[in-house]
């Protein structure tokens, strides 16, 4: 029996390597699932298949894993190192799998009570022929359940390229022998979990079937909140019940999504050609994460940073080449024009309305349309930031989304609600050059058809694309941990902590993004460049402070989130001025080689240092004290950084508590001296002198963030009893001019929102008084710091330019 299933395996062989193509979820399972490829390991599949066999064989040979087909030698003791769960619909099956496969797990463990250092890792691994779910009024195709022979043969031939090896965390026969015992009877219980593992893998795979729309819009409209909204749109408009409720259908036909699985399918084929013609690859980092969660049975709300249009395209391509379900997406209905938006509809898309305040109706509709999907058990996206980013930071979250998430877990939600950030980022955005217009003041251009085809036209390449998924927020743990009371008062529509908790968790979810985030070469590169007044660095000033910052990242970094190139400073500089259109010249003197920045690229440059300039701003301002004082006390060093670090952490997300900043301090300050950067003597910290260059590039950092700060502290000591709105205004005027006279690039130096979080920050640490009045003790002593720390010449122009408007008012 043996040979004959040899040969039958040996002659699929020839048109399955046409037909399927290697699809391993993850992409490199030794590394990301952490297999110790020293100890044994057994393949677990959930049912007989010789097909998926040899597909699933030539996955593990490709990925430098141990061959299924071999045995593993165990002190001379051989056995299988791959179990069927389950009979399949099969000519060649074993007649009684489930048996066999106690049999061999038990074998495994009498061996692990006879060698203490051995510890057989089992692998769920399962075959995914095609992603369809199926729709609720009809049958489907059954893509994940058992096929038979003539199913496998038209599976091969249509979801070739859609077929995934999925490999699961290892368990661990050391710590289930340890824990659990090594008998018969735990042989049988591993064999019933791997089981239900699969079950849930499936539902991971596929995610629920899709729903009639037909009959999803009329439970909705059935539902007893649409029924009151729709009866108060009659009232409040003086219109007919029966107009309401057609407006009502109207607008929930203008929200909802009409996913279609073989549109999912027709979008992965361009999407590969769009990455393959843009990108020089996509960085997935951390998926692992939310294929626990997956598996657990959670409620996946994605929550991205928004930095380009294709941020919705490339997410879901990620997600559906990791072995996940890709979302339904809150886009914004500008992006329901045709011919994309039946498009994008298609691809999970609903449509929301930029706003909905006092639309009582839409509101309703919109939050019990929410609520079903989340009912249904598909997974959500939407973009906390509410539109893209302009500047390349993280804008100010808008709560809207984060608040209907938390009553669809106060109504009776049964499954965890897990939200996940998601840092997306590029070595170049498509969309850049639009932004630096309209930074200029240009209108923004209207999403149409010819705005696609132009941007289509652009097609170049643009470096690498960068998606890794930080840290999950299970949203009732928070709510435990957070607001142990949140379960009281359910009924209530907004308790009192609701509010409170919306702005937090949103708050942690921004902050969840930038401990995620990917740096790479043109981050910085652009950094180092705009670090230097005149755009311009040799080219071994450079390679020398990219060099700094890449140890600083190694030895001392921002989050163990965070992803850090691995190429060298002269890699990184090479591939950057390998990249199309983006404004890095080398030029050369009798000197050597000079690397600037086109003076139209500086501002499009500032997009990129921003992406990471939270990471970098506390090494900056480190520098900037010991650059600035030339000699300084540690303790008078962690005091002016605990000072100025809360408008920090209010205006860049960071991370650290006041007792973590401390330890932070501490690294950036032996980094520096590790790099000879700066004398570190006891208490005392000092500049070195030879090194210096690489200190001010660093200091630069954070150079305009404290010129920022200083405007507003100035005008409030002028004038304490001024207006929050005047505050703001005036602020924003002065920078504007300290941009023109100073040469100040960076398009959010004196962006309104940015002054906002300023002053709200310095309200919540006691800046102002009960009466809203400027405390000026400590306003003085918060000047008299970041006075230190800027240039002479810039304190005068401020200075100057805040007493010239006290005299014109």
């Amino acid at each position: 029996m043996s040979s004959l299933v040899n040969a039958y395996r040996k002659l699929l062989e020839f048109p399955l390597s046409f037909l399927v193509k290697n699809n391993p979820i993850p992409a490199n399972p030794a590394e990301e699932l952490q297999l110790n490829l020293s100890q044994p390991i057994v393949y677990v599949l959930p049912y007989t298949s010789q097909t998926d066999f040899v597909i699933f064989r030539r996955n593990c040979l490709s990925l430098g894993l141990p061959d299924p087909a071999e045995k593993n030698d165990i002190q001379g003791v051989m056995l299988p190192r791959y179990v069927y769960l389950d009979e399949g619909r099969r000519f060649f099956k074993s007649k009684g799998a489930k048996d066999e496969t106690i049999q061999v797990f038990n074998k495994y463990l009498e061996l692990h009570r006879t060698f203490a250092d051995l510890d057989v890792q089992l692998v769920p691994v399962s075959v995914l022929w095609g992603r369809s779910p199926g729709h609720e009024d009809k049958s489907g195709l059954p893509n994940l359940r058992l096929l038979n022979g003539i199913q496998k043969t038209f599976a091969a031939i249509w979801f070739g390229r859609d077929t995934f090896v999925r490999f699961s965390q290892a368990v661990s026969l050391r710590y289930m022998a340890n824990m659990h015992g090594s008998d018969e009877k735990m042989a049988q219980k591993l064999a019933r979990v791997a089981k239900m593992h699969f079950a849930r893998q499936r539902i991971s795979a596929t995610g629920p079937r899709l729903p009639n729309r037909e009959a999803m819009f009329n439970k909705l409209l059935q539902s007893a909140p649409i029924q009151v909204a729709i009866d108060d749109e009659a009232k409040s408009k003086n219109i007919s019940r029966e107009k309401a409720e057609k407006e009502a259908y109207k607008i929930l036909d203008e929200i909802a999504a009409d996913v279609s699985h073989s549109s999912l399918r027709a979008a992965d084929r361009f999407l590969r050609w769009l990455w393959n013609k843009l990108y020089s690859g996509i960085d997935v980092q951390n998926a692992d994460r939310v294929r626990k969660l997956a598996l657990e049975g959670h409620e996946i709300v994605y929550v991205p940073c928004h930095r380009s249009h294709i941020d919705y395209l490339l997410l879901s391509y990620v997600l559906y080449h990791q072995g996940l379900v890709p979302p339904h997406i809150a886009a914004g209905i500008n992006l329901n024009f045709w011919p994309v938006g039946r498009l994008f509809r298609s691809w999970g898309a609903f449509f929301i309305r930029r706003t909905f305040k006092g639309n009582r109706l839409y509101s309703a509709i919109f939050r019990e349309y929410l609520a079903e999907l989340f009912h249904r058990g598909y997974s959500v996206e939407y973009f906390i930031e509410g539109g893209r980013s302009r500047t390349g930071r993280l804008l100010a979250p808008k709560t809207g989304m984060m608040s209907m998430t938390l009553q669809v877990l106060q109504h009776n939600q049964t499954r965890p609600i897990s939200v996940v950030p998601v840092y997306v980022g590029y070595e170049h955005v498509l969309e850049v050059d639009t932004y630096a217009k309209e930074l200029r003041g240009a209108a923004k251009e209207k999403e149409n058809a010819g705005l696609v085809i132009r941007v289509i036209k652009k097609l170049r390449n643009l470096g690498q694309g960068f998606v890794n998924f930080g840290e999950p927020i299970t949203l009732s743990n928070y709510l435990n941990q957070h607001f142990p009371d949140w379960k009281e008062n359910h009924h209530e529509e907004k308790p009192q902590w609701f509010n409170h908790a919306v702005s937090e968790i949103s708050n942690q979810v921004m902050v969840n993004i930038n401990k995620a985030a990917a740096v790479n070469a043109m981050n910085l590169v652009g950094m180092a460049l705009l670090s230097s007044r005149q755009r311009a660095l040799s080219r071994e000033q450079l390679v020398e402070q990219l060099n700094s910052y890449q140890q600083m990242l190694q030895h001392a970094p921002y989050s163990e989130d965070m992803v850090i190139p691995k190429d060298s400073s002269k890699t990184m500089l090479e591939h950057v001025l390998s990249l199309d259109r983006v404004g890095v010249l080398v030029e050369k003197d009798n000197f050597g080689e000079i690397v600037r920045l086109e003076r139209t690229s500086a501002v499009l440059m500032t997009y990129y240092r921003n992406n990471i300039q939270h990471a970098f701003v506390l090494p900056s301002l480190v520098a900037s004290i010991v650059l600035h004082y030339e000699t300084i006390q540690k303790d008078l060093l962690l005091d002016a950084v605990s000072k100025i670090y809360p408008f920090l952490q209010g205006e860049l997300f960071l991370h650290f508590n006041q007792d973590e900043l401390r330890v932070q301090i501490s690294k950036i300050i032996a980094e520096f001296t590790r790099q000879e950067v700066i004398y570190s003597s006891e208490n005392l910290l000092s500049i070195n002198r030879p090194k210096v260059r690489i200190l001010q590039l660093w200091a630069a950092g954070v150079r305009e963030i404290l010129q920022r700060y200083y405007i507003t502290v100035t005008i409030l000591q002028k004038d304490p009893k001024i207006a929050r709105a005047t505050l703001e205004k005036e602020s924003q005027l002065v920078a504007q001019r300290l941009s023109v006279l100073h040469g100040i690039n960076a398009p959010e130096f004196f962006d309104k929102a940015v002054f906002s979080t300023f002053i709200a920050s310095l309200k919540n640490e006691n800046y102002f008084d009960e009466q809203g009045n400027g405390n000026l003790a400590y306003l003085d002593e918060l000047s008299s710091i970041l006075e230190h720390l800027i240039s002479t010449e810039i304190s005068l122009t401020i200075k100057g330019t805040v007493e010239k408007a006290e005299e014109m008012k």
